[in-house]
């Protein structure tokens, strides 16, 4: 039995794997084919933040599948208010064949794993956020810009960034993050990535000038400069971040014809124009329900390694 937890667990070609089928079952169901693979199984969908697009993909995700979810809110049930984690696993992971949870602290996740019966998935925690970059590099295998990859990174050091080390590490591709002073990436996370590029030939750059990163580069993306439980930090970080809203001035310094990606939701006039944005809603929008399909892809991966 496998969790996903954080990309730094699975191999380049697990990694691969898993968009691979992701990508089957989305040409299938485009074509009317409909894959029952999960059928009478249920996944539990733990909030502890709220999402758009995590909810929906998973439920929807499930459902397609021919199986069921349920979402379990802090309202819905003990943990969090008095009840141990390991206590809401072991029970849960006895009803349930698997388990996404989408929460602030890494630890309370790998806790739950530790104590599941099930496969558990990271569906963003306030280090990682694994299930994001599935269906980016999907994205960007559909979009003809994968194969020797320059992604440029432009925003805060935050789950996004330290996902993308990992997927890059992984894969071995270029990446390249700009970061206001203060707000750099985790050293330790950092560390962990260049061990791994060493061995992949992943070429990774950290640094503060936006335009540095961008320059030459094949793939744009940034992300909200204050996620959630951020919000009494928001006016400090719009002055810290300024100079590093990605838009069209900014794009022109990439490779031509390069691709900009936007994990959503999206605050225009702040990591993004409205203008750059809307020009590429195709791909990001695209990106958006490649949620939907990469993470069909990932639960039907991890259901056949039990």
């Amino acid at each position: 039995m496998r969790h996903f937890l954080t990309l730094k667990d699975f191999t380049k070609e697990e990694i691969l794997e898993i968009i691979a089928l992701g990508l089957k079952i989305k040409k299938d169901f485009k074509a009317g084919i409909y894959n029952k693979e999960l059928e009478m199984q249920t996944l539990a969908m733990i909030f502890e933040k709220s999402s758009t697009r995590t909810r929906v993909s998973f439920e929807t995700g499930m459902f397609q599948l021919g199986g069921h979810a349920l979402f379990l809110s802090n309202r819905d049930i003990h943990l969090g208010r008095g009840e141990p984690v390991k206590d809401t696993a072991r029970v849960i992971s006895s009803m349930c064949d698997m388990v996404m949870i989408r929460t602030y602290e890494h630890s309370m996740l790998e806790e739950f794993a530790a104590y599941s019966k099930v496969p558990v998935i990271n569906g963003l925690t306030d280090a990682y956020h694994p299930v994001q970059l599935l269906a980016d590099y999907m994205t960007m295998i559909e979009f003809g810009v994968a194969e020797n990859a320059v992604v440029a990174y432009v925003g805060d050091g935050n789950n996004m960034t330290n996902s993308w080390l990992m997927l890059a590490a992984k894969l071995g591709f270029e990446l390249r993050i700009a970061t206001p002073k203060g707000y750099e990436v985790e050293s330790k996370v950092l560390r962990d990535a260049l061990d791994i590029a060493k061995k992949s030939g992943a070429v990774i750059k950290v640094m503060n000038d936006p335009k540095e990163a961008v320059r030459g580069a094949s793939v744009v993306t940034t992300d909200t400069w204050a996620s959630m439980g951020q919000e009494d930090e928001k006016e400090q970080r719009i002055q810290d971040f300024k100079g590093y809203m990605v838009d069209g001035l900014m794009m022109c310094l990439a490779q031509k014809g390069a691709k900009f990606l936007h994990c959503l939701p999206a605050y225009r006039g702040q990591e993004v124009s409205e203008e750059l944005l809307e020009d590429n809603a195709d791909i990001v929008f695209a990106e958006a329900e490649n949620r939907l399909h990469a993470q069909k892809g990932l639960m039907v991966w991890l259901d056949k390694q039990r």
